[in-house]
């Protein structure tokens, strides 16, 4: 019995020891493969790496004249939010068409009459008969008008003496007069010369020679003039029942500082300020704007400003929904992407047939909201999941626009209105003081209303130097 046993002790651990073995061959089976595919990782990666690196010392944008276009993992540009109408470019059938027309009271007329034979060169005696006309439009030769102003005396039967007096504004023996003043500004805000080339521009084309320093003199009496129709429009839009607003850094002899804007379809306020909290908000509007919708996006600090409602701006949540659509993060963001449009979509029909009943469209769209913002989203999408939060935060501010009419699902205006800042900067370079800033702001809101209301710029500027001479 003993020999039995121990036999079958043996075959127990033979039978173990071969599990065992079988156990052992699989998991180094196992890890053969694993190490295989982690060889195979490696040479890949290596590859890679060194394809990285010889591309870190590839031509671009920076080292070599290749275009900025041409540099690879370039960011893209901010995408067009426009879908589009399936119509071809340029004008459509049926705009209305306008061209050159000619005058039947020239300036100048230049007959051109034949004196000789075009065929045998024999002098023409007979009259000349009249076939067609054409015309040409062009500028003469600019040259600046000096006016003498001279001042007189006459004696009275009293005895007394009375002198005249000089026209307001007249006050230096020789000075320029308006129409210079208003160029200089149109030409510096309006088209965003720099200092320099205003000076070129006077120089060759108007025969005006004036330094650099008389220039910045110019606009800086030119934006004080301004000051009284710029205030009277921070006053209208203290009085406006809805407003967007928005704000954009620029540079100050290296430095950053912040333009803001205060808008509407008719007005254009534009404030220079080193700060982008609330301090520039209440020291502009101290008793906010308690009559208006304000329009802007999520930035925090146009929420504190004392006002009647709030309009999310519509644009900047769809270009951020935009980005979790491309990198697919989730179906959530191309629905919520979807509601937005059809929202928009019902304002359009709002604006066209005002007089027609859309609560039950509107209801539809904010119980769509409701639901979608009730959804969760996985863990892994934070960017996606701190985006919903903000908009549950702000929900109320959604939709206002669908209710009143005048309310637009946009901040598109205020956008328009500081990114003259900008083009200025790319075509001027940055503004050298604070000061300069400011004059830009003052002069470049009276220049956007004056715009905005069909109203002729320079003939504006002219009548502010005229009305509020020195």
């Amino acid at each position: 019995m003993d020999l039995v046993s121990e036999i079958q002790k043996i075959k127990r651990v033979v039978s173990t020891l071969e599990k065992t073995i079988v156990k052992q061959n699989h998991i180094i089976e196992r890890q053969s493969k694993k190490i295989n595919l982690l060889s195979k990782e490696i040479e890949s990666l290596k590859f890679e790496n060194a394809e990285l690196k010889e591309r870190l010392h590839k031509k671009n944008s920076k080292n070599s004249s290749v275009p900025p276009s041409k540099d690879e993992n370039r960011l893209k540009k901010t995408q067009s939010l426009r879908r589009s109408s399936g119509k071809k470019n340029g004008g459509q059938k049926g705009h209305p068409g306008d061209t050159l027309k000619m005058t039947e009271n020239p300036d100048r007329i230049i007959k051109h009459i034949p004196s000789y034979c075009k065929k045998c060169g024999m002098e023409l005696k007979e009259q000349a008969v009249y076939k067609q006309r054409r015309q040409t439009i062009d500028i003469p030769p600019i040259l600046p008008v000096t006016t003498e102003h001279q001042v007189y005396s006459r004696l009275c039967g009293c005895g007394h003496c009375t002198v005249s007096d000089f026209p307001k504004g007249v006050k230096a023996p020789i000075s320029y007069g308006s129409s210079v003043e208003a160029l200089i500004s149109y030409l510096s805000v309006r088209q965003y010369m720099s200092v320099n080339r205003i000076q070129e521009f006077l120089s060759q084309v108007t025969n005006l020679e004036l330094s650099q320093g008389s220039i910045c003199n110019k606009i800086k009496s030119f934006a004080n003039k301004c000051l009284p129709v710029y205030d009277h429009i921070r006053h209208r839009i203290e009085q406006s029942k809805c407003v967007g607003s928005d704000e954009t850094g620029f540079v100050v002899n290296g430095e950053k500082g912040w333009m803001w804007t205060w808008q509407t379809p008719s007005l254009t306020y534009i404030v220079a300020s080193s700060n982008r909290g609330i301090k520039t908000i209440t020291d502009t509007f101290e008793k906010g704007l308690p009559l208006a919708t304000l329009v802007h996006d999520c930035w925090r600090s146009h929420f504190n400003i004392k006002a009647k409602n709030h309009q999310l701006c519509l644009a900047h949540l769809r270009r951020e929904l935009n980005y979790f659509i491309e990198k697919r993060k989730e179906c959530w963001s191309y629905k919520f992407e979807k509601l937005l449009c059809k929202s928009l979509k019902l304002k359009k029909l709002i604006i066209e047939y005002p007089h027609n009943d859309y609560k039950y469209h509107i209801q539809q769209i904010n119980k769509s909201a409701d639901k979608l913002l009730y959804n969760k989203i996985d863990d892994q999408h934070k960017k996606l999941r701190t985006f919903k939060n903000r908009i549950i935060k702000y929900r109320g501010y959604l939709f206002p626009f669908l209710e009143d009419i005048h309310i637009p699902p946009d901040n598109n205006g205020s956008e328009r209105a500081i990114r003259n800042v900008k083009v200025k900067q790319k075509v001027s370079g940055q503004f050298k003081t604070f000061d300069g800033a400011t004059q830009f702001a003052v002069i470049r809101s009276v220049l956007d209303t004056c715009i905005k209301n069909d109203t002729n710029i320079f003939s504006t500027l002219l009548n502010i130097h005229i009305l509020q001479p020195e």
